[in-house]
């Protein structure tokens, strides 16, 4: 827990999920350069931007020098406090860092942010939060024109019985669970009405993503 924050004064928090093998990529995507900045430092901005507590699940070891606590007097955008937490089911992909970081939370709203996205802006974020603000559901996740995307949504703590159902039964796949749970999806006609495109989503996963990536601009 936070120093001298009990639970009840967190309303907005983040989870980083940074713990992939980057196998597709042959590096350690959280570490790639990205206009200047690297994928891993460039989402802490932005999650850092609109969230009170920043927390990274992957480990520990790796991203030691981000697990350092900070003064909240000393806090700002980009040096939110920060921890490290890891999965407890290791190697069972994405819903195993879902898990973890709803297992660590403070509070009820929690966003769940992918490392590899590099054009996720501190906008849109503030806007999934906006909106799960006004439902109860359990997920609150946005669906371009390709899919749902549950690693840039919010998620309530009372998911983390079913993705940890999900995970004993080696079910890994994110939005199968979302059956069992309420969700809220925001459509992709109110991403376009509220300025958001297609191009916030794109994931860097591969060498060719990485250059399809550094051809846009940041």
């Amino acid at each position: 827990m936070l120093p001298h924050m009990a639970r009840t004064e967190l309303s907005r928090m983040a989870f980083l999920l940074a713990g992939g093998k980057s196998s597709r990529m042959g590096a350690d995507k959280a570490f790639l350069d990205f206009g200047g900045q690297t994928l891993l430092d460039r989402a802490l901005t932005a999650l850092g931007a609109v969230c009170d507590r920043v927390t990274i699940v992957g480990d520990p070891v790796k991203f030691a020098k981000y697990g350092s606590a900070q003064s909240a007097s000393t806090q700002s955008a980009s040096t939110k406090y920060r921890a490290v937490v890891p999965d407890i089911f290791p190697g069972c992909g994405p819903l195993a860092g879902i898990h973890a970081a709803l297992l660590d939370s403070l509070t009820d709203l929690n966003l769940i942010l992918a490392v590899d996205m590099p054009f996720v802006s501190s906008q849109l974020l503030a806007f999934l939060f906006a909106v799960a603000e006004n439902n109860d559901a359990i997920v609150t996740v946005p669906r371009s024109s390709k899919a749902l995307q549950p690693l840039c949504a919010v998620y309530r703590r009372a998911f983390v019985p079913v993705a940890e159902q999900a995970l004993r039964a080696g079910k890994y796949k994110i939005d199968a669970s979302f059956s069992a749970v309420s969700v809220r999806v925001i459509e992709e006609v109110e991403l376009t009405a509220a300025g958001f495109s297609e191009r916030s989503f794109f994931n860097v996963n591969t060498p060719q993503d990485r250059r399809a990536a550094e051809n846009q601009s940041f």
